[in-house]
């Protein structure tokens, strides 16, 4: 009888370990890549029209999801990837992290983030973690944390300068799992350099865009009829200065500097769409091995970009604004619960990423989390995880660029120049995509976009029948800036006794160029 007894003992011990075994085979497991510099609406899930080919990004959307309210929350600096990644380790907001100016006089980031970052709560909850992606303007005290850790900057237009290098470190480590018969759930932070300029893309990608890459700021890049036509909100100059002088993604990017002319604008689009193609071309790779592994099915996919990208839209090259372009981030997601072909708004931050992975995975995000879980949103239970988005970019002069944008309505004040230029702008987006204001109506820009914009497509802030919107969106952005603990007020709206965080004192400081008139 004892003996029975210790036979069925054994038995339930042994069908109790096999099920713990087959519980940690199907944990799942994570692939994040992050591209660097991209607006959504280069890609043909976000603009059919886009002559970019994207594959296997468009395989990715069919057989998962498209999000198409996905944003960064902002930058207090030019380097607009730097709080960007910091917001995606440690899903704090923009005015909360260890850089931004004043958070911790006042109290508004806890010591050590980097312990409860993705790669510290992805170690704890024994996950293998693994990071790719380029050095610099990042989250360095959370970066060294992964356990594995291949990173270096790569824009150049071969394999080993180019973004093959950092497929070629992901596949590596993949291979070495295989070899060592690692059972242990991955985490695989997959991080481009490209399409950041320098814009150096491969010689057959380049011919295929119509570009060159071009280094002479002496001269023109040679026209061609195969590069990207203009965007439709392309224009020759912004109406206003931005407010940031000297800005090097304004002035200083090789190959365009400060030239907005229609063969400068369509070369860097040819440039940018090799780049982009190029790394679709090394994620199918990636994919690729990760079926011959028999992991894909059970592997979370997120694409996204830290911010987007104008590159001749609105008159302007970098990321230092908040027109949808650069607000925006492409955001596709594929796995285990996620339905094929569909599509959300989601209204989800970059600083979302850290509780939804936590989430998927059935790990308790970090006290120190601000961010919402979509994951009701991959798996279709809600359309969105908030009402209201706010940004903010203050890079340049204080205090700046601020957006809120609710369903489909949209603010952007611009309060920069120590005043000289105080703009409002308006946009109902649902009629006007692509933000366009009276300048796009201008015939010489018709003809070099091949677009003419319908009557009501222009800014309304100034447009007495949507007054009771405007005013309903300015009392709107002060209570999310409030909320945030946005440091700075604009011209028209109460100071609230803030004392500004003290800026650092430039080395030279620069001239102020003239302000453009409209």
């Amino acid at each position: 009888m004892n003996r029975h007894l210790i036979r069925l003992a054994a038995l339930a011990l042994g069908c109790f370990a096999a099920s713990a075994v087959a519980a940690e085979a199907r944990r799942p497991n994570f692939l994040f890549i992050l591209v660097d510099d991209q607006s959504p609406f280069d890609l043909k899930v976000y603009d059919p029209k886009s002559p970019l080919e994207t594959p296997v990004l468009d395989r990715l959307a069919a057989e998962g999801m498209v999000l198409d309210g996905a944003y960064h929350m902002g930058s207090f600096s030019g380097a607009v990837c730097t709080p960007s990644r910091h917001m995606i380790m440690s899903g704090r907001t923009l005015w909360h992290l260890p850089i931004s100016p004043g958070a911790k006089q006042r109290d508004l980031c806890p010591p050590d983030l980097e312990q409860n970052t993705i790669p510290a709560v992805f170690n704890r909850a024994g996950y293998a973690t693994m990071r790719t992606c380029k050095v610099g303007n990042s989250y360095e005290a959370a970066n060294k944390l992964f356990t594995v850790r291949r990173d270096a900057t790569k824009r150049g237009g071969t394999d080993e300068t180019g973004s093959a290098w950092h497929a070629e470190q992901v596949l590596d480590y993949l291979a070495e799992r295989q070899t060592n018969q690692d059972a242990a759930p991955f985490l695989i932070y997959f991080g481009f350099s490209h399409p950041h300029d320098t814009r150096d893309g491969k010689p057959e990608l380049l011919a295929k865009y119509g570009a060159v890459n071009h280094a002479d700021r002496n001269s023109l890049p040679p026209a061609n009829p195969k590069a990207p036509s203009l965007p439709i909100n392309y224009l020759p100059a912004h109406p206003f200065h931005h407010g940031h002088p000297n800005l090097r993604d304004e002035v200083s990017v090789s190959g365009v500097w400060e030239r907005r002319d229609e063969i400068t604008i369509r070369n860097e689009l040819g440039r940018e769409f090799a780049c982009s193609e190029n790394i679709d071309i090394q994620i199918g790779r990636v994919l690729k091995k990760l079926d011959e592994m028999g992991e894909l099915d059970n592997t979370y996919i997120f694409y996204t970009a830290d911010h987007g990208m104008a590159i001749g839209r609105h008159g302007l090259q970098g990321k230092q604004n908040l027109y949808q372009h650069t607000w925006r981030v492409p955001f596709l997601a594929k796995g285990p619960g996620i339905a094929a072909g569909s599509r959300a708004a989601g209204n989800v931050y970059l600083l979302d990423v850290l509780a939804t992975l936590c989430d998927l995975a059935g790990i308790e995000s970090p006290e120190t989390n601000e961010g919402r879980s979509f994951r009701p949103v991959l798996e279709g239970k809600q359309d969105t995880v908030r009402d209201v988005m706010y940004g903010a970019y203050c890079g340049g002069t204080k205090p700046g660029m601020r957006s809120v944008k609710q369903g489909e309505w949209k603010l952007v004040k611009f309060d920069v120049l120590e005043g000289q230029v105080r703009e409002t702008q308006l946009f109902h987006l649902a009629e006007n995509r692509d933000e366009l204001l009276a300048q796009h109506h201008h015939p010489d820009v018709v003809a070099l976009t091949g677009n003419q914009p319908e009557k009501h497509q222009v800014n309304l802030a100034d447009d007495p029948r949507y007054a009771q919107q405007l005013a309903r969106l300015e009392a709107l952005l002060l209570e999310e800036m409030r909320r945030c603990n946005d440091p700075y007020r604009l011209w028209n709206q109460p100071d609230d006794g803030l004392q500004l965080p003290a800026e650092p004192t430039p080395a030279k400081k620069a001239k102020k160029p003239a302000v453009p008139r409209p």
